[in-house]
């Protein structure tokens, strides 16, 4: 039995507004949506460096009693932590080697999921999350990797040769 014609008219036209809407935001383009991924990733981050910088014997202190990452000494840990977490989110800001700092910090977020905070695991799976998409594929045409590719072939056929 088919429904009456304006119960029929109206899913019609709700269908046809869905598909207008999803057609309308499959059309923002990747460059966009990365902005954001890269500064959320960036300032959680930022953040943590910064409360390292605040009080480093505090900081020193949870790597020593609380955070114990295997095989690396509590100091090592710590300035390796501090280091990836001062850098990282300003690559990720501008987009310069964001594919590296993307990595980097896949790689810190799952050593903190693994032997720090397993129990965190959504908010580490929401980090991973965006950083793969980062990783896999890049930071989007408004980013230095973009100017870089950009620029690189055409440095190439107009700096002059040089003799070795």
């Amino acid at each position: 039995m088919r429904p009456p014609s304006a119960q029929w008219s109206a899913i019609s036209s709700i269908a046809d507004a869905t598909g207008w809407v999803y057609r309308q935001l499959d059309r923002v383009p990747y460059a966009l949506l990365a902005i954001p991924l890269r500064v959320a990733v960036a300032v959680v981050f930022w953040n943590s460096a910064m409360t390292k910088l605040a009080d480093w014997n505090a900081a020193l202190s949870l790597f020593e009693d609380e955070y114990k990452v295997p095989l690396l000494p509590p100091e090592i840990a710590a300035n390796l932590a501090f280091a990836i977490e001062i850098t990282t989110p300003v690559l990720l800001v501008v987009g310069l080697l964001t594919r590296v700092a993307a990595l980097a910090l896949l790689s810190m977020t799952a050593v903190i999921e693994i032997f720090v905070y397993p129990q965190a695991w959504p908010t580490h799976i929401q980090w991973a999350a965006m950083l793969l998409v980062l990783l896999c594929r890049g930071a989007g045409t408004f980013s230095l990797d973009h100017l870089v590719r950009w620029l690189s072939p055409h440095l190439r056929t107009t700096a002059p040769m040089t003799e070795i």
